[in-house]
């Protein structure tokens, strides 16, 4: 199924197809989202460690493959890659937005220089690329990505990362809000679950964002 009939929530059923894409590399940035050592990591409890293992095997085998092809493909062609990582300047982490202070899972304290705090190392920055940390869901409202992106001439930006259903969506949303033009390529990108990374995916697609695969998304970008 093509990238403009899928991912169709209730709304945009029978909505007509959008137009072709086109990302000018000159105006195009990619932007991956909190893939961190935390996330990986065994759990100590083996029920948490079978619960997780779907998202376990999705990242490692799909997710993280397939974003490194695409970091690799936006840097040869010259499309500039940023990330974002979940991290705290205060090792207390009052610094943290709300959101990541709230008991439960959502429970996230990740001071910036700790080894969980990291990106994966088949995913690393390389050179000048800029890396954001962020005490927030949305990348865009927790940093100075607005700035950065404004400055440097961007208008749209390709997503990847973690997860489909929180700090993706927070900043396609953000994003969206703000006219940017954004594209989440949806084999770069895992929720807890599949179901909630399809459901999430129709939920945001054609409004905050067009929702393609890896090779769909290396198609739209021009020189």
């Amino acid at each position: 199924m093509s990238w403009k009939t899928a991912y169709r929530s209730f709304y945009y059923d029978g909505a007509p197809e959008p137009a072709d894409m086109v990302l000018p590399v000159g105006e195009t940035a990619l932007l991956v989202i909190d893939i961190q050592n935390t996330y990986l990591k065994p759990h100590t409890d083996p029920r948490e460690q079978a619960r997780w293992a779907p998202f376990v095997e999705r990242m490692n085998t799909i997710v993280i493959p397939n974003t490194a092809t695409l970091i690799d493909a936006c840097r040869k062609r010259g499309v500039e890659v940023l990330f974002a990582r979940i991290a705290c300047l205060k090792r207390d982490g009052r610094d943290r937005s709300l959101s990541q202070k709230k008991p439960g899972w959502n429970y996230l304290l990740l001071p910036k220089d700790t080894e969980d705090s990291q990106l994966v190392p088949e995913l690393a920055p390389q050179e000048d690329e800029i890396v954001f940390c962020k005490t927030t869901d949305s990348a865009l409202t927790g940093t100075n990505l607005r700035l950065i992106l404004h400055n440097m001439g961007i208008r749209h930006v390709i997503m990847a990362g973690i997860f489909t259903d929180q700090c993706v969506s927070s900043t396609v949303r953000s994003l969206a809000d703000e006219s940017f033009n954004v594209v989440v390529v949806e084999n770069c990108c895992a929720a807890g679950t599949d179901e909630l990374h399809v459901r999430e995916l129709e939920i945001i697609n054609m409004i905050y964002c067009h929702v393609a695969s890896l090779d769909e998304t290396l198609a739209f970008i021009t020189p």
